[in-house]
């Protein structure tokens, strides 16, 4: 590689290890702010620990890939003296820099991949960041391995070892058991705990400078609801969800505001139901709302636990009832939510351990009004019959909140999200293909369908897809990085035609004009582009557009 390219190698370099450091934190941040934690572990001790992975990770990684062809190259001794610097706050040079180098490579040799990416794993709160951590490593990786412009068999197979290694310990939790205990607050206590053991190599924990401290939350209570209303804003979609939040938020706002003057109050049950099909973010919801609850001071934690049928009923006489009130006891001062609630009654048969979890809701709900707020989710006919099956349960929900399918286009936006959060990019073409899929998906959906966990997914495959492709490509440089192809997409279930299609001159996709909200038909090739309104004049971005209905073939 010419010399006079490589600055721009460690400068990318220089970005992914800040970037790595900043997703540890925080995550950390986040777990302590979003998860009840236990006594024995405090914010400090997540963030240390949280600290220590994110170097021990780049250690792993940098290790791996300059041991792979098994010389070290004059690239990659620079890259290794940033690295050093970022671990340690040290400059190092000459022989210094190489026994550093030995003895990091030696005890980068005994980290498992499994313990690094760990909380990304076992922590609920934190599996939506999955995505983000695949992307700084597979950037760094390549960085590393392609430093010099070339790359060695033996980097490519590393490369395709590290994507693969990743791409197993990250994937979701597929037992029932499983799920129930990372719902489990001692479980998420016992993981966090177990973090940092026998994960950061002495290398890292001697030499290093004192981790920052996390900073102490001193907002207001209104800056903590305005920030949870901008973020339930910047949701994609969901404006009716929106506009009810809104609507309750002014009402309890007007409530404290009469009861402040002495005036008479009406009291309103916060108990909600979310009816809806998977992936339309319920969950997502129920959090915000959480901590909106709290920041106005009616739940003086607002975090929230989640569980269904597992988490609270029994399997043998005498044990639901102590399991149900456990779970309850969590969520005091927060949000319980039950997912596909309508499991907690058998179909068929008598159910007498669910129909036991349900009575002790009930009480809890009337008992502990002032301190839980009980949120139960699932598909909307289901829920239907549930309520509708226990005049006690049907009385205590005022609120139901109606969780449509997202359209192709706000799959498309969601997708969008989360390129932006890893730094990628994806042009007219890429942006083309996506928008056939998604709507050859939402056009066929029932009750299975993804919603944005099915944009998430895509996504995921999409970036896993894109580093097996530039394994063995060098040299490397920031569009190879971050430029999501069209072959990088890959919808299984949609016909090989109706995604070719997308890609033809005749193709049209209907885009809209934030300003007077005016509908365009534009080729694939206008996608991502600004352009400007015939109407108002207006100039927007041609961004996911949706595909035109009869410009679509049926099968291919």
């Amino acid at each position: 590689m010419a010399d006079s390219d490589f600055p721009a190698i460690e400068r990318q370099f220089h970005e992914a290890l800040v970037d790595c450091r900043r997703l540890y934190h925080s995550a950390a941040d986040q777990f302590s702010q979003e998860s009840p934690a236990p006594d024995e572990i405090s914010g400090q001790r997540v963030f240390e620990l949280m600290d220590d992975l994110h170097k021990g990770l780049l250690v792993k990684i940098y290790g791996s890939i300059a041991q792979a062809d098994h010389r070290w190259t004059p690239e990659e001794e620079r890259l290794a003296a940033i690295l050093f610097e970022h671990l340690w706050g040290q400059q190092l040079s000459g022989e210094q820099l190489r026994e550093a180098a030995l003895h990091v490579f030696d005890q980068g040799n005994h980290l498992k991949w499994y313990s690094l990416v760990r909380p990304f794993e076992q922590i609920p709160t934190l599996r939506e960041r999955v995505d983000e951590l695949e992307t700084i490593i597979m950037r760094l990786a390549n960085l590393v391995a392609k430093c010099d412009g070339v790359v060695t068999e033996g980097e490519a197979a590393f490369l395709r070892t590290i994507e693969e290694e990743i791409s197993i310990h990250l994937r979701p939790l597929a037992l029932a058991e499983a799920e129930e205990e990372e719902r489990s607050g001692q479980a998420v206590a016992k993981a966090v705990q177990e973090i940092g053991k026998r994960t950061t190599p002495a290398a890292v924990t001697t030499k290093r400078s004192p981790s920052p401290k996390p900073q102490d939350d001193r907002r207001t209570p209104s800056q903590r609801l305005e920030e949870a209303l901008a973020e339930l804003n910047s949701l994609i979609g969901l404006d009716a969800i929106k506009k009810e939040v809104a609507t309750l938020t002014n009402f309890l706002k007007l409530q404290s505001q009469r009861k402040a003057a002495g005036l008479p109050t009406t009291e309103l049950s916060l108990h909600m139901v979310f009816t809806g099909n998977p992936g339309t973010g319920k969950t997502t919801v129920a959090r915000i709302v959480g901590r909106i609850f709290g920041a106005m001071g009616i739940l003086a934690q607002g975090h929230l636990v989640e569980t269904d049928r597992s988490g609270l009923v029994g399997q043998y006489a005498g044990q639901t009832g102590p399991k149900t009130n456990k779970k309850i006891d969590e969520a005091l001062e927060g949000v319980l939510f039950i997912d596909e609630a309508y499991s907690l009654v058998a179909e068929e048969g008598e159910d007498t351990y669910g129909r036991e979890a349900i009575q002790v809701l009930l009480k809890r709900m009337e008992d502990d009004r002032h301190q839980l707020v009980l949120i139960l989710a699932g598909y909307p006919q289901p829920m239907s019959a549930l309520l509708c099956s226990n005049p006690g349960l049907q009385s205590r929900f005022s609120t139901t909140l109606q969780f449509d399918d997202y359209r192709p286009a706000e799959l498309g936006c969601i997708f969008q999200t989360l390129c932006d959060k890893s730094r990628y990019q994806a042009p007219a073409p890429t942006q083309a293909k996506l928008m056939a899929g998604f709507k050859w998906l939402y056009d066929r959906r029932d009750e299975r369908f993804g919603n944005g966990r099915a944009a998430r997914n895509v996504f995921e495959r999409a970036i896993r897809r894109l580093a097996n492709r530039i394994a063995g490509v060098a040299p490397v440089t920031k569009e190879l990085l971050t430029i999501i192809q069209p072959e990088d997409v890959e919808f299984a279930d949609v016909p090989a035609a109706v995604l070719r299609h997308a890609q033809d001159a005749s193709a049209r996709f209907i885009v809209v004009c934030r300003g007077c909200q005016g509908r365009s038909a534009v080729p694939a090739a206008y996608l991502g582009r600004a352009v400007q309104c015939k109407t108002c004049q207006h100039r927007f971005t041609a961004a996911w557009g949706e595909l035109i209905d009869g410009d679509q073939p049926t099968d291919g």
